[in-house]
């Protein structure tokens, strides 16, 4: 996206709990909660501290709130959003939705998150499909390799929007219409770009998408969010339980058990939903990048990016074309002569990236300074010069 077709948005830093002296430049490993999400976070706690005043309304207040707010980040409609506790608890839910014929093949990418590869791995096992890892080939795109490899054999095809090590870019309206093309089913993990890159699930129609809530959505740990297509909402659940059942809400009647599930993706919906706590925390933090806006944001990610990936790349730090990378990524290639523990030294410098293989792993945000990274450059020069 180019940085005329949205907004600028000016550093944000005094929303967030970060000190002047920490560069915090690993976002791709554990985003940090504004403030208010933190407030929001500690209040919907305290109602536990007295739990007589909490009224059987407030069981489904925070997902009703929060279900319209996940949609509008990909652009879907709520019926289709469930909320779900971990990528692997979703993706296992829609694995098991999603049946594939002995012989079928299963598109991986190469070095592809863990979690969506043993569920695919076991959904093999379990069905007899085949796995094929897709790895780019030599000056083509990992997202040309991708497409090139679906073909009517293809049953299923599990991708992120970017790769975690490097932040290799997925077209994933491409990839969708191929998919549709041949038939093939089309599973996404968007944890490493949702809330940072603009997704619209009208234009990619997967069957089944998810997101952890802790890393791009600025939100708690153990949160998180499935999208099912209309025609995967009647499926079969993980578990079984009495809030994603019709009527639940009235309690006085939940013994009148009943095989009906509440409308839309809720039957996909994890036990105990209701957290007090991580609830509005997560909804504070969504609420925040709406706000935003989620195409400001991708364009302001990457306009600042792009002056990085210079001074990077002036250092012999190679980051990749930019129009085959997310923007609001960076995966530097080391030098064989990089110190081991780099990354060590510069946590002791208070600067916070990560090293994925062979690659050091640079995600900033709208908090990020100029001072950030400046530091973080000038740590580079002393530490690999």
């Amino acid at each position: 996206m180019s940085d005329a077709a949205a907004q600028l948005i000016p550093n944000q830093r005094h929303l967030f709990d970060i000190p002047a002296d920490v560069a915090y430049l690993n976002v791709a490993t554990m985003g940090p909660l504004p403030m208010s999400a933190s407030e929001a976070g500690q209040r919907g706690l305290a109602r536990k501290l007295r739990p007589w005043t909490i009224p059987d309304t407030d069981f489904f207040e925070d997902t009703k709130r929060l279900r319209p707010l996940l949609a509008a980040l990909i652009g879907a409609d709520e019926a289709g959003i469930a909320f779900v506790p971990s990528v692997s608890y979703g993706l296992a839910t829609a694995a098991r939705n999603l049946p594939l014929a002995k012989g079928q093949r299963i598109l991986l990418l190469e070095d592809q998150f863990p979690s969506n590869v043993y569920t695919w791995r076991e959904h093999a096992r379990q069905t007899g499909a085949v796995i094929e890892t897709v790895a780019a080939q030599g000056n083509g795109s990992l997202s040309e390799a991708l497409l090139n490899a679906i073909t009517p054999d293809t049953g299923l095809v599990a991708c992120p929007q970017v790769r975690w090590t490097d932040g290799a870019r997925i077209d994933l309206v491409a990839v969708g219409a191929r998919c549709r093309e041949v038939g093939a089913a089309l599973a996404l993990d968007l944890t490493q770009s949702c809330g940072a890159m603009v997704c619209d699930v009208r234009a990619v129609q997967p069957d089944f998408l998810v997101a952890a809530g802790y890393k791009w959505l600025l939100g708690p740990y153990a949160t998180g969010f499935l999208y099912a297509a209309p025609h995967r909402r009647g499926g079969t659940p993980l578990e079984q339980n009495w809030i994603t059942r019709e009527g639940a809400s009235d309690f006085s009647r939940l013994i009148d058990y009943t095989d009906a599930y509440a409308p839309g993706a809720e039957r996909y919906d994890m036990g105990e939903r209701s957290n007090f706590a991580l609830l509005p925390a997560l909804q504070a933090s969504v609420q925040q990048i709406l706000d935003w806006g989620v195409a400001n944001i991708e364009a302001t990610l990457a306009h600042q990016n792009r002056a990085l990936s210079e001074a990077l790349g002036a250092r012999g730090l190679n980051t990749g074309h930019e129009a085959d990378r997310g923007g609001h990524y960076l995966g530097a290639l080391l030098p064989d002569s990089a110190p081991a523990d780099l990354t060590a030294r510069l946590k002791a410098e208070n600067i916070y990236v990560s090293k994925r293989g062979d690659r050091l792993r640079i995600t900033p945000h709208l908090f990020t300074s100029e001072n950030d990274i400046a530091r973080l450059l000038s740590a580079l020069d002393r530490h690999l010069g």
